[in-house]
């Protein structure tokens, strides 16, 4: 059955009202980013700032030359060419020989080293007499990569020159050199590095860092687009410019408006609103996000359709986070409050995401509230589809799952937001 034409036009005014009520608030929006340089910087400098800092830093790509120490108590050939063992690594670099156990609590205490290592009086004795001794690492785990990292290079210097070590000692006594290699190591492991062969931390972390700021500015400005007018107790004339343009230019505001609630405020009218509220958020973010995947396109081989699905991803998961960050202010009435929740749930995301330490490995209160986060799912996809090269069908699940949240969210924010309209003695909070 075909819509009559009442229906018609009915269906044409109300979507007629929707669109002018989404300009007229992108328009009011626009105005004030134009007239606040540090809502505007929020937008369009500091995201593009941020990411190619963050690119800098670990642009390097891998830890290399960390400082350490030795403390040669027996100054022997043997001692000298352990040392010249672990300096060869290129992780660690030896870049001094302390003497003083005071000279190495200071260089530990102040960072100037991260490890000391100290070799025995007798340790080229009791070498040369096959007798077991010991080489004593001292580290500063407190830096987990730094000590990581140390352990694994000084470990494989010591057992490689000791290998060697005992490989020279029983040749010397005429044995067989094929022989005493099988002797020494009877089973030999072999590791293979499946992804990100090289340890690159841009691979690891530069990556992963960039979504996980994006997602702390963007709760910034979903808080700040709503929170400002329930400081400056102007919702009630945002949400009269949502429907008369005479009201969309902040600068006209009389005390009798600003200060009037709506009784009844239309959800569609307050949805309009709040999309052309971020309008501007979101087409920066849609710039920046295509920014940030360029840059990952440089340092990975990735395939069209796993960088057209997680592009389409991370910019649901930016919608999420303006949404999130109007849910927290507006539900809040305070747009202080709103803030602190915002850093509350956006700042600590990227420790539980899994991306640093393990999720499986932390605890059931953990994984509850890393999984109620939507960086957490992002950074899965993100990983999967770019890093690991998994077929683009595997993140479908994610796509319809985000998809969803944004319906929810911003059906939620417009709730709320229906709710403050109808209770301006709540407005003004700091």
């Amino acid at each position: 059955m075909m819509p009559t034409q009442p229906s018609m036009r009915v269906q044409r005014s109300w979507l007629g009202r929707f669109w002018r009520a989404f300009g007229y608030s992108a328009r009011r929006e626009g105005q004030f980013l134009v007239q606040h340089r540090w809502d505007f910087a929020m937008l369009f400098w500091m995201p593009i700032v941020l990411m190619f800092l963050v690119w800098w830093v670990f642009s390097k790509g891998m830890a290399v030359d960390i400082p350490i120490a030795v403390v040669d108590h027996d100054q022997s050939a043997q001692s000298a060419a352990l040392m010249r063992y672990i300096d060869a690594t290129p992780e660690v670099t030896i870049v001094s020989q302390l003497y003083d156990p005071q000279a190495v609590k200071y260089a530990i205490e102040t960072t100037q080293v991260y490890a000391v290592v100290e070799i025995p009086a007798n340790f080229s004795k009791n070498l040369l007499a096959a007798e077991p001794t010991r080489v004593l690492l001292n580290v500063n785990a407190q830096f987990g990569s730094h000590s990581g990292m140390i352990q694994k290079s000084v470990q494989t210097a010591v057992t490689t020159f000791s290998a060697g070590a005992e490989i020279q000692r029983r040749v010397a006594k005429s044995e067989d050199i094929s022989l005493v290699k099988s002797r020494y190591a009877p089973i030999q492991s072999q590791s293979v590095a499946l992804f990100n062969t090289a340890n690159n931390y841009q691979q690891f972390l530069a990556v992963t860092v960039v979504p996980a700021l994006f997602h702390i500015l963007s709760m910034v400005i979903g808080a700040s687009a709503v929170g400002r007018e329930l400081r400056d107790k102007t919702l009630g004339d945002w949400y009269h410019s949502l429907g008369d343009k005479r009201f969309a230019q902040p600068s006209k505001l009389s005390p009798t408006t600003v200060s009037q609630g709506v009784t009844h405020p239309k959800l569609s009218l307050v949805i309009a609103g709040l999309n052309g509220k971020l309008i501007w958020a979101m087409v920066a973010y849609t710039l920046w996000a295509a920014v940030a995947l360029t840059l990952m396109m440089q340092i990975f081989p990735i395939r069209l359709a796993s960088v057209a699905i997680t592009y389409v991803i991370f910019l649901l998961f930016m919608m999420v986070s303006f949404w999130m960050g109007v849910i927290v202010t507006v539900g809040t009435f305070s747009y202080r409050q709103g803030l602190s929740f915002t850093g509350f749930i956006s700042a600590p995301s990227f420790a539980f995401s899994g991306v640093t330490f393990p999720l499986l490995a932390m605890s059931p209160a953990a994984q509850y509230w890393a999984n109620a986060l939507p960086l957490t799912h992002y950074l899965k996809v993100q990983t999967t589809q770019l890093q690991m090269a998994a077929p683009p069908s595997m993140a479908q699940a994610s796509l319809f799952g985000f998809l969803l949240t944004v319906a929810l969210t911003l059906l939620l924010s417009a709730l709320l937001t229906q709710k403050a309209l109808r209770t301006p003695q709540k407005w003004g909070q700091r």
